[in-house]
């Protein structure tokens, strides 16, 4: 099993910037098997959708939407994933959910976070 703490999320102005961090947690043979580490968002009304997504050897994938406003970063030592947002938009507004995929098709949820960006 695996356990995803997220924090970061808040109010912030359009063009602002936040950072969420997550930290997994759990058994160790659950904890090395991961490999791929990300963010999803669910905004009211709509299904979740990918944010970013970063693998174990650090390549990393972006949902249109968010490619040049967003990076992804990893600490594998720590198994802690980060998600840096600039030049944020209304239109980010929605829950932020970590996720950590490992071998044998397990996926892993965090609890949400919310973030909320004014105009």
């Amino acid at each position: 099993q695996v356990q995803l703490v997220e924090s970061g999320g808040g109010l912030v102005q359009a063009g602002g910037s936040l950072r969420l961090p997550c930290a997994a947690s759990g058994s160790i043979f659950s904890i090395n098997r991961i490999n791929v580490m990300g963010w999803y968002r669910q905004a009211p009304g709509k299904q979740r959708e990918l944010v970013a997504t970063i693998a174990s050897n650090g390549s990393t994938n972006y949902a249109d939407s968010v490619r040049g406003r967003v990076t992804i970063s990893r600490d594998n030592a720590k198994n802690t994933v980060a998600l840096q947002m600039n030049s944020l938009k209304p239109e980010d507004t929605a829950v932020y959910y970590c996720n950590v995929k490992r071998n044998l098709g397990y996926s892993y949820w965090g609890q949400g976070t919310q973030v909320t960006v004014s105009s």
